[in-house]
């Protein structure tokens, strides 16, 4: 997966990203429900993207 950078972004951005992220976390841990085919690291990465966004609208963005 990708790497974003979110720092080059504005807040309203950031937080139109946390809530795409938040979605798909939410849709990837509910989607396959008791299913062993579930990717971890999808879901690793989706929680590091959204502590990374939250991460920079608690002080990071000066905008």
């Amino acid at each position: 997966m990708k790497k974003t950078v979110y720092k080059d972004k504005s807040k309203e951005d950031l937080i139109k990203a946390l809530g795409v992220k938040r979605e798909d976390f939410r849709k990837w841990k509910f989607g396959t429900t008791g299913s062993k085919s579930k990717n971890v690291k999808e879901g690793r990465n989706l929680r590091k993207d959204i502590a990374r966004i939250m991460t920079l609208l608690n002080g990071g963005v000066k905008n």
